[in-house]
């Protein structure tokens, strides 16, 4: 296709919102809405993290009879491999029935593997629990962020999304503190394990019953040819109720639906293969791939799932303090992962990458240093040491793999492929999840802080990749950003499209309505420069005073 050479008259940037956008109903009834998907991540992390937290404590051991080496690993991976049971499955249903519907049989499947846990009296029954409650929640973490993303308001998509994965955390903290209050105020009764395996199901109960009372994807609706309710969905959450032909509403139309014809030119099949059919997808899949796999072999798997091995390795074996140590890590890293979240806008994705493995290649290397001193001299001093560099550790991690995981992942792929795409960076994690949760002890028993070294040695490997290969995405729509690894000229024609076709869509009114609005916000002159910039470095960053913490972006 030819790049078109014409400036379209109107961009996106005339559009948005401008001002506080809790002043503004429709986004924040969006955003209202989004908060259920959004909780999905909480779940998964809350259900992840909960055998680690029960391992701490005493009653779930005595009834279990202590469970360790391959059990406690079969235990350890159920859940996981429940996930990799369901996961082929869970893109088709989330593009043949939609992302609510998906999100609805997840949850009801989940459901049902809580109340199997909570009754659990064997170490097969648990276990099977487990399992269920993974298959239901591979459904569930394939359409939410699904809806997030393609629901988003565009200059909040990438605070949104990447707020998702940092979520991860909120469950985790809620399994770490309930698993110690259940403790402290039910020792000695198998209910100190039971009250938080019942927590799992407040969540799944609450999409179950609501999921249906927030809008589709308008992306999901269009690809069924069902523009008009596509458009009436935009018109009501994005353009704050206006009628359908509202400019903004009109532009991201036409961009997704051009998209959607350039991805069916691209490739015909959207079948499993095709995410490699082509070099942009390959490229694409090359870069998910690799991150899937660094988020889970970079070191934090050993404190993730074995917590109680780590700290008893250097000398800390008081229940209540073990408890402590890990609800106090699991807030810590929430905070540090939200923040990251409000920050990929205005640092970039590929700086925020690149810090991330940097410091993670330090902290690790140091906390390998302590644990060693501690482990082959008895150095005191070094044991205590390690807990700070642990959450140093943590620190760097959370600043981008635990935010952008999901979000670089969802943004860099097309519609088409989207789900399935999703499905394998899913799958990528699952498999080595799985692997560290069967190696680690195993290694860990048989070598000792030995094995730390391993990871020193990859993490020199993740920091050359990500300066390589990360690609910068900030500043685009989300069919700009999937477009970027087709080549240059792709981005560029959904740019002029959207622009030509709001611009046909313009009366005369809304025109002066719109330049009153843009005017009110600040002076001509500096509307005609930020104009001029737009219109003639279409790659280019440029300064939006309205967009938040987008200080830099060019059009989303």
């Amino acid at each position: 296709m030819a790049p078109r050479t014409t400036v379209p008259e109107w961009t996106i940037v005339d559009f948005i919102h401008r001002g506080p956008w809790w002043r503004n109903r429709g986004i924040l009834m969006l955003n209202i809405c989004l908060l259920l998907p959004l909780l999905t991540s909480s779940v998964n992390g809350l259900d992840s993290s909960l055998v680690n937290g029960l391992q701490i404590l005493p009653d779930w051991q005595i009834f279990f009879h202590h469970p360790q080496g391959r059990t406690l690993g079969v235990i350890n991976s159920a859940q996981s491999l429940g996930c990799l049971v369901g996961l082929p499955f869970s893109p088709f249903v989330s593009d043949i029935f939609g992302r609510r519907a998906a999100l609805f049989l997840g949850s009801l499947v989940m459901l049902a593997g809580v109340a199997l846990q909570a009754s659990s009296w064997s170490v097969g029954m648990f276990i099977a629990a487990r399992v269920t409650i993974g298959f239901g929640l591979t459904f569930c973490t394939n359409a939410a962020p699904l809806l997030l993303i393609e629901l988003s308001y565009p200059t909040q998509r990438g605070k949104i999304t990447s707020m998702y994965n940092s979520s991860w955390y909120l469950g985790s903290i809620v399994s770490a503190w309930v698993c110690y209050g259940a403790y402290q105020h039910a020792e000695g009764s198998m209910w100190s394990w039971r009250i938080p395996t019942l927590v799992q199901a407040l969540v799944p109960l609450l999409q179950v019953l609501l999921i249906w009372f927030i809008p589709e994807s308008p992306r999901f609706l269009v690809s069924k040819g069902l523009e008009g309710k596509a458009a009436s969905i935009l018109a009501k959450y994005h353009a704050n109720g206006n009628d359908e032909r509202d400019p903004l509403v009109v532009f991201e139309i036409a961009q997704i639906r051009h998209a959607l014809r350039m991805e069916e030119d691209i490739s015909k099949s959207t079948s499993y293969w095709s995410l490699f059919t082509t070099a942009g997808n390959r490229k694409r899949m090359r870069i998910i791939i690799a991150i899937a796999v660094f988020s889970q072999w970079s070191g934090n798997g050993l404190v993730s799932y074995y917590i109680n091995l780590i700290l008893e390795g250097v000398g800390i074996t008081d229940t209540e303090a073990k408890a402590a140590i890990n609800g106090g890590l699991q807030v810590f890293n929430f905070v540090i992962a939200a923040s990251a979240a409000m920050l990929v806008d205005w640092t970039g994705r590929r700086t925020l990458f690149i810090i991330s493995n940097a410091g993670m290649l330090v902290a690790f290397s140091a906390w390998t240093i302590s644990n060693a001193l501690y482990n082959t001299l008895g150095n005191s001093a070094a044991a205590k040491a390690t807990i700070p560099l642990i959450f140093l550790f943590y620190f760097f991690y959370d600043i981008a793999y635990t935010p952008m995981l999901v979000a670089y992942t969802l943004e860099i792929l097309p519609y088409k492929i989207r789900a399935k795409g999703f499905a394998v960076m899913n799958l990528t994690v699952m498999l080595t999840s799985a692997f560290n949760q069967f190696i680690n002890p195993w290694a860990i028993d048989a070598i000792g802080w030995w094995y730390y070294i391993v990871y020193c040695a990859w993490l020199i490997i993740e920091l050359v990749f990500v300066v390589v290969y990360i690609i910068e995405t900030r500043g685009r729509t989300l069919e700009e950003t999937a477009a970027l690894f087709d080549g240059d000229e792709q981005p560029q024609d959904l740019v002029a499209m959207g622009g030509e076709a709001a611009t046909m869509t313009m009366t005369m009114s809304r025109g002066v309505m719109v330049q009153q609005e843009i005017h009110s916000s600040k002076s001509e002159m500096e509307y005609h420069e930020l104009r001029m910039r737009h219109n003639s470095t279409p790659d280019s960053d440029i300064f939006t005073p309205d967009m938040d913490v987008f200080p830099r972006s060019r059009a989303l």
